[in-house]
């Protein structure tokens, strides 16, 4: 199994009563509520524990992009992966991802990550996505029934940029190129990309039609997450498509200490500043257009499975931050413990779910820096070489090989023909 490390970036002071003024914390949250001095503080913190990351022996290294919120202050994943990208000599760089149909020209993609390939010696996962409703539609205003369409032209545009071996022109409804003719081109013959959702069965389909790692990236729990999680595999199978654990990532709270004890001691309030400060202003959520009908009956029969063993009401309260410590790891919103407690709860997970790439969050809210810190350290030298024996007879085509990372390829088609010219 492969393990990446991540945290949503999210701002550390918001006031004690933020939650209850009721305002979003997407979209229109007033900016006076931050320090500008305070946020260069926080993400040099996230890089730091990304470089030690790397050096404990995660596989991968997840950043992401948001707009206008405090639960997540990553508006540009390549600039993350950029400062990554020559900090760090080991793990892949997760890029979850780029949201398409904000970028014009989605050229801009194609480059900047082909870039990051090459300075990263080939360590860059490829993740596009689709974007909140509070991102792509209120915060970048993009018509809702346009999202899709912009998202798989410029997808079309990328890829293509990255393997057409001569310039050609683009004529697509939203982007209109003449002359696409990429420098530089990736490392990589053919960059890993993964595809996070929802739930949305569209996804599904982009995900399986093209090979692509399938993303369940949720902070609702093993619970919640769980019927979405056996639909998919039960669409795979319909699909006739080897159901390879590697073809689906998860994202997971992680709390490590030394015992349980120690770990309620540490984790309680910053598990609590997350989930109670991560309030969304209904009128955001989704909006008409967003999701397909197809999409939304899927959804909603899933969620009717979910209530079984999580109440509505539990649900309300979790997202509330007024659930105790052990609550929330009992309902899975997070796994907490001693090492050996969170190896094993691990492990049931992964094959309860049938989970090659895990996404474990590592830091939440406002943790102490020293106390990720451990997290880390715990998770890379006391859990993780002991799952690595999971799903070992899958092969895992997700993720950068090892050849790519660090060793220069001998006689790339480029470089035969420089040398050939050399000598001429």
């Amino acid at each position: 199994m492969k393990v990446h490390w991540f945290a949503e970036a999210s701002y550390p002071h918001l006031p004690p009563n933020f939650r209850e003024t009721g305002l979003s914390s997407w979209v229109t949250t007033p900016a006076h509520l931050h320090d500008p001095y305070e946020v260069g503080e926080m993400c040099r913190m996230f890089i730091r524990l990304m470089q030690q990351a790397d050096r404990e022996g995660f596989d991968g290294l997840a950043v992401n992009e948001h707009h206008q919120t405090p639960f997540a202050v990553t508006p540009s994943p390549n600039l993350l992966a950029a400062t990554l990208a020559t900090t760090t000599e080991k793990a892949a760089l997760l890029i979850i991802g780029d949201s398409l149909a904000l970028y014009n020209p989605p050229m801009r993609v194609a480059e900047e990550m082909a870039w990051l390939d090459c300075l990263s010696n080939g360590r860059v996962i490829a993740g596009f996505v689709f974007g909140t409703p509070m991102d792509s539609l209120y915060c970048y205003g993009v018509p809702p029934l346009e999202l899709r369409e912009r998202f798989h032209e410029a997808r079309d545009l990328i890829t293509r940029a990255w393997s057409e071996p001569e310039p050609f022109a683009f004529n697509g409804k939203y982007t209109k190129l003449r002359y696409v003719n990429l420098w530089p081109r990736p490392l990589q013959p053919r960059m890993p990309m993964w595809v996070p959702g929802s739930g949305s069965v569209e996804t599904w389909d982009l995900a399986l039609d093209n090979d692509y790692c399938y993303g369940h990236l949720s902070f609702s729990g093993l619970h919640s997450a769980k019927p979405l999680v056996d639909a998919f595999w039960d669409y795979v199978d319909e699909k006739g498509i080897e159901a390879n654990p590697y073809r689906m990532a998860f994202t997971q709270l992680i709390c490590c200490a030394e015992t349980d004890a120690e770990a309620e001691a540490k984790y309680a309030e910053a598990v609590k500043y997350f989930y109670r400060n991560r309030y969304v202003h209904p009128g955001f959520e989704s909006v008409p257009g967003y999701r397909t009908a197809k999409s939304m009956q899927s959804m909603a029969q899933h969620a009717q499975q979910t209530t079984s063993k999580l109440s509505p009401e539990d649900k309300a309260r979790a997202g509330r931050g007024e659930m105790g410590f052990w609550e929330y790891d009992k309902h899975g919103f997070i796994v907490a413990g001693s090492p050996e407690t969170v190896r094993q709860r691990l492990e049931e997970l992964a094959k309860d779910l049938k989970i090659g790439q895990l996404i474990g969050c590592l830091h939440m809210g406002n943790l102490a820096e020293e106390v990720a810190v451990e997290n880390t350290h715990l998770l890379g030298t006391r859990v993780i070489p002991k799952l690595k024996h999971l799903w070992t007879e899958f092969e895992d085509r997700w993720t950068p090989t090892p050849p790519a990372r660090g060793v220069r390829a001998s006689a790339t088609p480029a470089l035969v023909r420089n040398r050939e010219l050399a000598r001429a």
